[in-house]
């Protein structure tokens, strides 16, 4: 019987090792490789979770890096400024909202600013940077990053369809996409799915966005009177920004640019593999209907407010 179950482990592990390399070619798309991560954990376990979120991790960050190197600066700078106005006004809008909304769902003080944080900034790279700003216990934390990431899922299959069925251009839809979708992987995943120049509005505008974590956590340590040195910085956008600069200034950077962003691409495929193995029916069913009600409602807002303004720009 051990044997077998030493056996089953390593075919297990030969299985999820060999869809993660199918993710890394041009035939699997992002929705494809979250949906294909959740069922293969579903269906056989996760044999890697504790090495995969650390992997999900690192390679999100080295795959957004990346994509910098197939960018130009004067067109990141144009996209910027046009997405600052509106990501500044729709993170207000969602804190505000969800501070009365949280109050008629009786959500807890903690859980709804940090679904708040997810939701108005950049997913769970918002919540791991504001929970310890607040002191969020586990169960407060794994309820909102549970709420953040089923609508992410979400949100990877419903934006392209939603994009193409309003006829939305590519620069419309990069931009809607970096400012209604939750996590960085996401954003680019739905964006790249929808056109070249859709991820490149998307990244762009979604890491402007990101950079409001400082001062929304800077905000929250006055709110629950915490200790400021417990804050993170999103270091990986400098990272991005040094790349975008080289591309952009640098012509011996040419190809192998062009060669790394494509690298990127793949790699953000196989981050959402891995994001979805991580996507347990246990997890989602433990975030409760309050909280997650709480994340439909601010997503809800956002997603159809900047619609709105976008189609009217």
């Amino acid at each position: 019987m051990q044997t077998q179950g030493i056996q089953k482990q390593q075919v297990q592990k030969v299985l999820f090792i060999a869809a993660l390399l199918a993710c890394a070619t041009p035939y699997v798309s992002a929705p494809v490789a979250l949906l294909g991560g959740f069922l293969f954990s579903h269906a056989w376990g996760h044999p890697f979770p504790g090495l995969g979120r650390k992997a999900t991790n690192w390679l999100l960050k080295a795959s957004v890096v990346g994509l910098g190197f197939g960018m130009d600066l004067q067109q990141a700078l144009r996209v910027g400024q046009e997405g600052v106005e509106l990501a500044l006004a729709s993170i207000v809008a969602v804190f505000a909202l969800g501070f009365l909304v949280s109050g008629v769902l009786h959500v807890s003080r903690r859980t709804a600013h940090l679904v708040a944080s997810g939701t108005a900034i950049c997913g769970g790279s918002a919540i791991a940077a504001v929970a310890p700003v607040v002191n969020a216990s586990e169960k407060e934390i794994s309820v909102a990053l549970g709420t953040v990431f089923l609508l992410n899922a979400v949100a990877l299959f419903v934006f392209p369809a939603a994009g193409h069925l309003l006829d939305l251009t590519q620069h419309q839809f990069g931009l809607w996409s970096a400012i209604a979708i939750h996590d960085t992987s996401s954003v680019i995943g739905a964006a790249a799915t929808y056109g070249q120049e859709a991820l490149q509005v998307a990244t762009t505008v979604k890491l402007a966005r990101a950079l409001w974590i400082v001062p929304v956590a800077l905000v929250s340590t006055l709110v629950f009177k915490s200790d400021a040195r417990k804050m993170t910085f999103p270091w990986f956008i400098g990272l991005f920004v040094i790349a975008l600069l080289a591309n952009s200034y640098f012509s011996f950077v040419g190809q192998l640019g062009v060669q790394v962003a494509a690298w990127a691409k793949s790699g953000l495929v196989v981050t959402l593999f891995l994001v979805g193995a991580d996507l347990s029916v246990e997890n989602l069913k433990a975030v409760g209907w309050r909280p997650l009600a709480l994340g439909v409602i601010l997503w809800a807002f956002v997603s159809v407010a900047s619609l709105l303004v976008i189609l009217h720009l």
